[in-house]
């Protein structure tokens, strides 16, 4: 649920860092908020590519990605080989990897013909670390509930729900959850006038019911350090920050009791990565530690950056976990890359970062 109030923190300089940091370790300030500059992230963030997931059965996943959902497939390619290997962490890599457009924005399928993983776990819950889902805004949230329930797809929300007015950043929002044919999460969001950015109330003729995707939401257990790592390392801004919670917060996420800290982050370009932090319940498990890029849990979001040079320092520096043993070439692939590398934040999310 993306949280519509641009953040107005002030933004330090490395000078004014150091004089903070200092402060902090004197008096015990556990809470300041250090904040770096765009300009001197390691990793600077230029857009925010596409967003990616790993399927069981790519032709299963095209027939409802286009057929329940309106998406067009631009893409279907198959890949292999030293750089693949590389840049995925797993050995012996053959994928065939569909490209498809909603709107504006795009999303990745990779089916791993070889080798197989691992199901998504049936017991995942909305407060595990592990999740991530894509917002996708339509017009009329219940024409676009009507569609899916005559397309048959399995809830994880209870129905539609309304945010309460209450809520200065979240209220009148309209969103529901459901789930791929591999039971990947997934939303549909209708925003009202004065939230979400200005071209989803953009007049369409004729009227379109599905507009695009608005961000990629992930659960964090930690919002300080998550932004430690999207904020200060790949240079992302703050666009909004809200907490939201009671009953209708509740049936929308399908968690008893749940309590949110919202942070919106944003790029240049492209869709935004939404961090929720979960202050009730607090019993969300973490991500698998063994979680590889041919299971069907596995998603990765597709940054690109200015340069990778930083990658190797930045880990170094525990900024990044990585999955790709370094920067991998492309050059000689013919890929639409020139390097790449498959990360992971904080709470195990898959990053991708490359550099075109």
């Amino acid at each position: 649920m993306r949280p519509t109030r641009e953040a107005s923190g002030e933004r330090r300089g490395p000078a004014t860092r150091v004089v903070a940091t200092a402060i902090a370790l004197v008096f015990g300030l556990a809470g300041l908020t250090l904040r770096a500059t765009g300009d001197h992230a390691p990793l600077q963030a230029v857009a925010v590519d596409s967003v990616g997931m790993t399927v069981a059965d790519m032709d299963r996943a095209l027939a409802f990605y286009t057929g329940a959902l309106p998406f067009v497939k631009i893409a279907d390619q198959e890949f292999s080989g030293r750089p693949y290997e590389l840049l995925s962490g797993v050995f012996g890599a053959r994928t065939r990897v569909a490209r498809l457009r909603l709107g504006l924005e795009e999303i990745e399928l990779t089916e791993f013909l070889a080798p197989k993983g691992r199901p998504v776990p049936a017991d995942m819950h909305p407060n595990d670390r592990a999740f991530q889902h894509i917002a996708l805004v339509v017009s009329d949230i219940n024409k676009a509930y009507a569609e899916l329930r005559d397309h048959g797809v399995e809830h994880a929300s209870t129905g539609p729900q309304r945010l309460p007015d209450w809520n200065p950043n979240a209220g009148g929002i309209n969103a529901f959850y459901f789930r791929d044919p591999d039971r990947h999460f997934l939303e549909i969001i209708s925003f009202p006038r004065g939230k979400g950015q200005d071209r989803w109330h953009q007049d369409r003729t004729p009227a379109s019911l599905f507009l695009g995707i608005d961000h990629t939401a992930i659960v964090v257990s930690d919002t300080s350090e998550a932004l430690r790592f999207y904020r200060d390392t790949l240079g992302m801004r703050v666009a909004g920050e809200s907490e939201n919670y009671d009953v209708e917060q509740e049936h929308l996420n399908n968690v008893f009791g749940a309590r949110l800290r919202i942070t919106a982050l944003r790029a240049a370009t492209g869709p935004g990565i939404e961090l929720l932090e979960y202050l009730a319940p607090r019993d969300g498990r973490p991500a698998p530690a063994d979680l590889r890029a041919n299971d069907i849990a596995h998603w990765q979001t597709t940054i690109v950056t200015k340069s990778l040079e930083q990658l190797i320092g930045s880990a170094r520096d525990h900024r990044v976990a990585l999955v790709s043993p370094g920067a991998v070439d492309f050059t000689d692939a013919n890929a639409a890359l020139r390097t790449g590398a498959l990360t992971r934040d904080p709470d195990g999310h898959g990053m991708r970062l490359v550099v075109r």
